[in-house]
């Protein structure tokens, strides 16, 4: 019986990993196709951006209710709607004749993305050892993170070579896959909630995240006008009302008590910036090399290959280091070498070629999975059993909410200065590319200090115990 139970789990794992593969994948594949798909569905890029951006503000929103709903379903049938959301989605989108079209089956598609990703984590912080813990989550942060990267690079040569419909229709045998995998072998117990959904929490946590993504969405139209800080400020009460709904309603979206721990308020952040940094990058350096750089969308998918390649190699190593030597060491050195890949896109932009832009990625990306999976897992084990599945909805659905921020953001960026700028379409790219690079190198800036403070706060709380 015990050497069954580790095949069971594993093979469970793998089926959930697949599925959140194909639908990151989808997710970023669509980036190197902009240029293509905004005349096709005669709109403009900041509109069509929103193939990304709604996407991951819909597996944000979907994430928010996962804390409930793997207490109230198995993870079996959970699993079960999140694979035929997804190829419902994917035909829809397929077979779009039109823009909405389009964007509806990316938001199906984004429900079972938003699902799959906690009840990866639930399972393994539910049936995983300790011991193991790091290299689980090691292995999570691998898919999460690969695939991204990798979906330029599927999506420019599938769109090259054949057609950017096909980018959809090559993931349904995959998705069939993950489906058979799963329910076969897929199995718990939910615990069972003793209150009723807390629908009026959804509601106002949907409508921050919606106001705030869709304010940042629009920078590249207005700019930083009085609507943008008006939006900024709705969004902010709307957030206001969701905690206050969540935390004085019949029931709760998921224990907000968690923030009470100050070394958590910082992994989240951490967290949420790892993924706004990962996200944002990986759309602006294939539209830079596009362009800028004047690559083929083939070339500009495949700067990214190497990066994600050995970063997801990294990772699962990274979290075996976790283990036998605690989180500290990883998180931090990761942190660095995140910042410095950052810095390296500011220090050398003149300099920049398809290959450097690749280097400079590899570098980024070996020091976001060092952090990455580390960090959720550190998080997990500040808190009590009981409130691991608020972590991983609240964790997971702020990792989300980042790279919805992040594409939203850094996509506007060079939309403006496109429109606004001086000189050839390339030197408008380059100027909104330096903002972008700026951005991000003073989050990964903060994104260090945020870890040496957090890891000194853990170590003495750990010397006064």
């Amino acid at each position: 019986m015990q050497t069954k139970q580790p095949r069971h789990i594993y093979l469970a794992l793998s089926s959930l990993a697949l599925m959140i593969f194909i639908g990151i994948l989808n997710e970023t594949s669509m980036n190197v196709t902009y240029p293509r798909l905004a005349p096709y569905f005669h709109v403009s890029l900041g509109v069509i951006q929103w193939i990304t951006t709604g996407y991951l503000l819909m597996v944000t929103i979907t994430m928010g209710t996962t804390a409930y709903l793997l207490r109230q379903f198995t993870a079996k049938r959970l699993h079960l709607v999140a694979v035929l959301a997804f190829i419902i989605g994917d035909v829809m989108s397929a077979t779009a004749l039109a823009f909405p079209m389009l964007l509806t089956g990316r938001l199906l598609q984004a429900v079972a993305t938003g699902l799959a990703t906690p009840i990866l984590y639930h399972l393994i912080f539910t049936e995983i050892p300790r011991q193991r813990l790091g290299a689980m989550t090691g292995f999570a942060g691998m898919v999460i993170s690969f695939a991204p990267a990798l979906g330029p690079t599927y999506g420019g040569f599938i769109s090259e070579a054949l057609s950017w419909r096909m980018i959809f229709w090559l993931l349904l045998p995959l998705a069939l896959l993950s489906l058979i995998i799963g329910q076969l072998f897929i199995r718990n117990h939910p615990y069972g909630n003793d209150k009723p959904f807390s629908y009026g929490s959804l509601f106002a946590l949907a409508l921050a995240l919606f106001v705030i993504v869709y304010d940042f969405s629009t920078l590249e139209q207005h700019g930083f006008d009085l609507a943008f800080w008006l939006f900024l400020i709705g969004g902010l009460l709307c957030f206001g009302l969701f905690a206050y709904i969540n935390n004085h309603g019949r029931s709760q979206l998921f224990d907000l008590t968690i923030f009470r721990l100050k070394t958590l308020r910082l992994s989240t952040f951490t967290y949420f910036s790892l993924q706004f940094i990962n996200i944002g990058i990986s759309l602006v350096i294939p539209l830079y090399a596009q362009y800028v750089l004047h690559t083929s969308s083939t070339i500009a998918g495949l700067v990214l290959l190497p990066g994600s390649i050995i970063g997801a190699l990294i990772a699962s190593w990274a979290g075996r280091l976790a283990d036998q030597q605690g989180f500290a060491k990883p998180v931090t050195f990761g942190g660095s070498l995140l910042l410095l890949g950052t810095v390296c896109f500011v220090a050398f932009q003149r300099q920049l070629t398809a290959w450097w832009l690749m280097i400079f990625f590899v570098i980024l990306r070996i020091g976001f999975n060092f952090s990455f999976g580390n960090t959720i897992s550190n998080a997990t084990v500040q808190v009590d059993q009981r409130n691991t599945s608020d972590v991983n909805s609240v964790f997971n659905m702020v990792q989300q909410f980042g790279g919805s921020l992040g594409t939203g953001l850094l996509a506007a960026v060079i939309s403006l200065k496109q429109k606004a700028g001086i000189g050839s379409l390339a030197v408008r790219t380059y100027a909104g590319g330096r903002i972008d690079y700026w951005l991000v190198t003073i989050l990964a800036a903060l994104v260090v200090l945020a870890i040496m403070i957090n890891f000194h706060w853990q170590s003495q709380t750990a010397r006064r115990q």
